[in-house]
C-alpha cells in the first residue's frame, strides 16, 4: 500500500485536505474502515484506471448499522478489481 499527500493550496476549499492511498482488492475495505474510523474524513472516491467507481460521503457519526452496506459495497468494487487508489478529502483541524 502507497500513500500520497497533495499540499495545503491543492485542496478544493478552504479547511479541506486531500489524500490518496493506493491499495489492493483485498485491502480495499479494511483500509476505508480504517479510515472512516478514524473521524476526520469527510469524503471517499475510489478510483481505478482514473475512473471514479464509488464515491461515499462521510457524514459525522456514521452509526454501525449505516456502514454496514457501505462496506459492503467497497468490498464488491475489492472484489472485482486488482488494484484502486482511495481518494480521501479530510477537514483540517
Amino acid at each position: 500500500m502507497s500513500a500520497g499527500t497533495t499540499g495545503p493550496g491543492d485542496a478544493d476549499k478552504p479547511g479541506e485536505a486531500h489524500e490518496q492511498f493506493n491499495v489492493t482488492g483485498e485491502q480495499l475495505a479494511e483500509k476505508v474502515r480504517e479510515l472512516i474510523h478514524e473521524g476526520n474524513v469527510r469524503h471517499l472516491i475510489l478510483r481505478h484506471d482514473g475512473h471514479i467507481v464509488l464515491e461515499i460521503p462521510v457524514g459525522i457519526g456514521v452509526a454501525g448499522i449505516v456502514l454496514a452496506p457501505i462496506l459492503a459495497a467497497v468490498g464488491a468494487v475489492g472484489a472485482l478489481v486488482a488494484h484502486c487508489t482511495i481518494e480521501v478529502v479530510r477537514t483540517e483541524p
